[in-house]
């Protein structure tokens, strides 16, 4: 099936694999247009039931404890992002010769006459803060937008919606896009894209670093305009140049440092773009102060910095003023557990970056910051720390370890940081938090920072990030009431 439009899609048999937020937003979206929808799933539990008895009673059928075999007729197989390429449902599509799509890929076909602009954003870390800053930076430039795919809103819900209830269409939308999303989306061309970075993340989907950084790099295909990579990393740069784009694209640079030609970059605290320029050999546009990033958030992490530079190129790749970027950058918030300041006590900053899950996001956060305490720990997914710890270990004044997995860093620790206090608390409890954040101010100085950056999941002792996050605040906010 590869012809678009809602009319398309009336009278098909087509099966929706996966009852999470994006299967059941596919299929009611799909059986809206007149398709006989099947969903799938193995699952059996109370979440599946309630979810199944709300799609059977709007005529769409459900199959629970069951995600492997594929239903007969079935004419296209739409899957939720995280069901892995190998699964014996897809195997039995190959062998029927039906195609295997996400969501992502239907909202895309499903687009109408003048839809919106697709900008896409992908990499292994700061996708959703990106997308987020891109957004709030096109409103500033008045552009009707809203911040999509793998964040807030499912993409079809918003191209179905266009238009409806007399909203009027949007201009443009700022499109978060995982690789898991990108693997299943094999039309999208977006007017143009970024990928921000790329390090070891959910190799056990993709099967290889080789598999994963060539899903992530799908976002550049068919680009019209500008293909943004990460100057400092390289694997960004190699993308785009295997990139199949259309006649005329650019590639865009982005860096902390001064910017090249063609690039978006930092000078004296002002970030600058020698890229969208009449004469980028000679000219440089000033489009905001790094100040102008989440102010009052305190001084933005340098990740963050890049972050920034990356929604202004997309922004301004779309024909964006500099005076927007510095508007939309000045209205974003972040996110919570993202660099977050939670408290400042005894002359000791209290950070929250829970949503440091991995070791990437992890370096990204330690960077940030001279002299550290650092809680971490957790569910290591396979994940290994020397190099991590190798270039923080510098910075480290203490490290207290929690979680299943504390072990791995702890060793990494001793190899490569023998001279740093470590504090290994033996238990995974939720309360262990509050025993982590005293020990981390027991071992802090005034003008150090107690940062939460776990480098691993949470799910060994919390529901998810966002919980340890807030275990973390209220353990910080006890300490402070305790002096007082």
């Amino acid at each position: 099936m590869t012809t678009q439009g809602p009319a398309d899609f009336a009278g098909r048999h087509l099966t929706v694999a996966g009852l999470g937020v994006s299967g059941i937003s596919a299929a009611r979206a799909l059986a809206g247009l007149g398709a006989h929808v099947t969903v799938v799933d193995g699952g059996d539990g109370d979440k599946q039931r309630a979810a199944a008895r709300e799609l059977t009673a709007e005529g769409i059928t459900v199959r629970l404890g069951d995600g492997d075999t594929l239903p007969e007729g079935t004419e296209l197989v739409v899957t939720s992002p995280g069901w892995k390429p190998d699964s014996p449902l897809f195997a039995a599509a190959a062998a029927a010769g039906v195609d295997v799509v996400g969501d992502v890929e239907i909202a895309w076909r499903l687009r109408g006459p003048g839809a919106a602009a697709w900008l896409g954003i992908t990499g292994t870390n700061g996708k959703t803060t990106t997308v987020r800053m891109l957004a709030s930076i096109l409103a500033a430039e008045g552009l009707r937008t809203l911040a999509v795919g793998n964040i807030g809103t499912p993409i079809i819900d918003v191209v179905l919606g266009q238009g409806k209830d007399g909203e009027p269409p949007y201009d443009v939308l700022a499109v978060e896009l995982s690789s898991y999303q990108l693997h299943w989306a094999p039309s999208v061309r977006a007017h143009s894209a970024a990928v921000l970075n790329l390090a070891p993340d959910h190799l056990d989907w993709h099967g290889s670093m080789e598999a994963y950084a060539a899903d992530k790099g799908r976002i550049y295909e068919g680009n019209t305009v500008a293909c943004v990579y990460n100057a400092a990393d390289k694997a960004t740069e190699d993308l785009v140049r295997e990139a199949d784009v259309e006649e005329g694209c650019r590639a865009i640079g982005f860096t902390l440092g001064t910017p090249g030609p063609s690039q978006l970059g930092v000078v004296d605290g002002i970030l600058v773009d020698r890229a969208f320029v009449e004469n980028r050999q000679k000219q440089a546009q000033e489009l905001a102060e790094v100040s102008d990033i989440a102010p009052g958030s305190g001084t933005p992490a340098p990740h963050n910095i890049a972050n920034a530079l990356a929604a202004a190129a997309l922004a301004r790749a779309f024909g964006v003023r500099p005076a927007a970027v510095r508007d939309g950058l000045r209205a974003f918030h972040p996110d919570a557990h993202r660099i977050q300041i939670v408290a400042e006590r005894d002359g000791v900053t209290y950070i929250d970056d829970s949503k440091a899950t991995n070791t990437h996001a992890a370096e990204a956060s330690l960077a940030a910051y001279e002299h550290i305490v650092w809680i971490a720990g957790g569910l290591a997914k396979g994940a290994t720390f020397d190099e991590l710890v190798q270039k923080s270990a510098t910075r480290l004044r203490g490290a207290v370890l929690i979680g299943a997995d504390r072990a791995l860093i702890r060793e990494a620790l001793a190899r490569h940081a023998p001279d740093v206090p470590v504090v290994d608390l033996d238990r995974t409890d939720t309360g262990a938090m509050s025993e982590a954040v005293r020990e981390a101010a027991r071992l802090a100085e005034p003008g150090d920072t107690v940062l939460l950056a776990p480098a691993c999941a949470s799910m060994d002792m919390f529901v998810n990030y966002n919980k340890r996050g807030e275990a973390f605040a209220e353990a910080v906010g006890e300490l402070t009431a305790r002096d007082h």
